[in-house]
């Protein structure tokens, strides 16, 4: 029976490996992980239960330079979960050279007062002995409570960290039921299963400028959920190259995104996809709210 909780927050630079480990940490992808940097754009709540303590981990944008009004609304959820929790986690590959990234998040979790653990992520890229001086270097930045060295990707080290994250529970009430893992709805998470896919299948200069908007979502009709999806795009020249020559790049998008979709429905998915041309979509509030960057 649950009867402790803590919210936790991992905060950290763009692509040091955040939802790939709220993933490993919830023990189920909940959130979509690319090599591309800003792929979180959202707040995702992922929720753990270990024994008699719930842990709800926030996974939140990476902290950026904002150059559009996405990137404002990013930044802003990013700095904001660092107040009001139980602890955070700063997220951090294993590097010594502290950037500003990490600078400006210290001094966030300074001025919050939470209690803070220092986590180095990937981990099985380098040798063990090139963590002293990382660690050394953080440890002169800000007293962490704790060190956890660990890799999302292998898995090394994260039960450790669920460890040492219990100690911050409180008794009480849970935060979540049980059994819930995250606090996205089922048409959200297909909206970022297709994005994901697009991250993945796409140049460098296109994933920035697409959204996704899931326009029907007609769940388990007859052993099949029918999904039509409505992917934005911020040129006609990126339209052309989503949905590729004679159509076959959205096509491998829209497979590869059914087959995850039927793995997290538990069902057969028939899905159907278009791709509209919305320029400066990311610098319109109307058409943020739209696509779900809301406060």
């Amino acid at each position: 029976m649950i009867n402790k909780a803590a919210m936790i927050t991992l905060a950290g630079r763009p692509n040091v490996g955040k939802s790939a480990l709220i993933n490993a940490l919830v023990g189920e992808k909940i959130s979509i992980v690319t090599p591309k940097p800003q792929t979180t754009r959202n707040r995702i709540f992922g929720v753990a239960e270990i024994g008699d303590t719930q842990l709800v981990f926030v996974d939140t944008p990476g902290f950026h330079r904002a150059r559009t009004k996405l990137g404002d609304f990013m930044v802003k959820v990013a700095s904001e979960s660092v107040e009001d929790v139980d602890a955070v986690c700063l997220v951090v590959e294993p590097k010594v050279d502290i950037g500003s990234v990490e600078e400006a998040l210290i001094a966030k979790i300074k001025a919050s007062g939470a209690p803070s653990v220092l986590v180095i992520n990937k981990v099985d890229t380098v040798k063990k002995e090139a963590l002293l001086p990382v660690i050394s270097a953080y440890s002169e930045k800000h007293d962490f409570d704790t060190v956890v060295p660990l890799s999302a990707k292998t898995g090394d080290g994260v039960a450790i960290l669920a460890q040492e994250l219990c100690k911050y529970a409180k008794d009480g009430e849970q935060f979540f039921p049980e059994d819930m893992i995250t606090d996205q709805p089922e048409r959200q998470m297909c909206a970022e299963i297709i994005r994901e896919k697009l991250l993945m299948a796409l140049e460098n200069e296109v994933p920035h400028g697409v959204a996704v908007e899931i326009t029907r979502f007609v769940p388990r009709q007859g052993g099949v959920t029918e999904i039509d999806a409505t992917i934005y795009c911020e040129k006609d020249s990126h339209k052309g190259m989503i949905i590729g020559k004679n159509g076959e790049m959205l096509k491998k998008v829209g497979e590869r995104a059914r087959h995850d979709m039927e793995k997290l429905l538990d069902c057969r998915v028939h899905l159907s996809t278009w791709v509209r041309v919305s320029k400066n979509w990311r610098d319109s509030g109307a058409n943020l709210r739209t696509l779900g960057y809301t406060e």
